[in-house]
């Protein structure tokens, strides 16, 4: 089984922070030239730096997924750069965490816009340079375990998610003809420097009792997952969601 991707040109979104950071590094550790991209191009100094320090080769590009005009002019750059993108990771996104009735317009429409349409945005040209390079590819959609399940607080976050799982599935269906595979990976609750701190609390606690494995995930369990759906390894997958959760999609609690 190949999971290396040596030669390939690889984009990431959102890769300024968290799991963005890790995607990009972990694609560099497989050989791959990555393009980081996040709305701030200045956030993306230390993860570019720490992939050339690995070896790796890196370009930083300003990317913000809720402006179509960024989203063309981040693919033409990191194709100057780097060559024709053949794998895409479109990973940007936030939640607003808040009860249903208190959910505004405005923080619907956020997390929607950066979530779902922007990850659209996103796949859309990465799929029409990939058609255009006649080169063929693969794009990986974040989506969320809460996509496939849901948790108070976050009808936003986990409305988008799921939109994001069928948005996969219908891009899947009519892009395999362009050799094109899009895929979603649905992460469950993996720990980062953002939510290392409620992890510990006695409300974080409470949470991860419901996790068959007793625990959260770490950014490196994703590794596996993302470079199979990544790679030619995974080949003959397309329309697939891959979940790495712990078991938290089968625990009806």
């Amino acid at each position: 089984m190949n999971l290396t991707l040596d030669g390939k040109v690889a984009l990431v979104t959102g890769a300024n922070g968290g799991l963005g950071a890790h995607f990009a590094e972990t694609l560099a550790r497989a050989g791959a030239s990555v393009a980081v991209a996040a709305r701030k191009i200045g956030s993306l100094d230390a993860v570019a730096a720490r992939i050339g320090d690995g070896g790796g080769k890196a370009y930083a590009v300003a990317l913000d997924v809720t402006r179509r005009a960024s989203v063309v002019a981040a693919f033409e750059e990191a194709s100057r750069a780097l060559g024709p993108v053949s794998v895409v990771v479109n990973n940007a996104g936030i939640a607003v965490t808040k009860p249903l009735l208190d959910h505004t317009e405005e923080d619907w429409e956020q997390v929607i816009d950066v979530n779902l349409t922007g990850a659209w945005r996103v796949a859309q040209e990465a799929a029409r340079h990939m058609v255009n390079n006649g080169s063929g590819g693969s794009i990986v959609n974040i989506a969320s375990v809460l996509g496939l399940r849901v948790a108070a607080q976050l009808p936003s976050y986990a409305a988008s998610k799921a939109a994001l799982i069928q948005l996969t599935k219908a891009m899947a269906l009519e892009l395999a003809r362009h050799k094109i595979r899009v895929n979603a990976l649905a992460p469950g609750y993996i720990e980062t420097g953002i939510n290392r701190e409620f992890f510990a609390s006695d409300a974080g606690q409470v949470m991860i009792k419901r996790i068959p494995q007793r625990r959260v995930g770490r950014p490196s369990e994703l590794d596996g997952a993302l470079l199979l759906l990544a790679s030619d390894a995974g080949s003959y997958a397309t329309g697939s969601i891959l979940v790495v959760d712990g078991g938290h999609l089968v625990n009806t609690l």
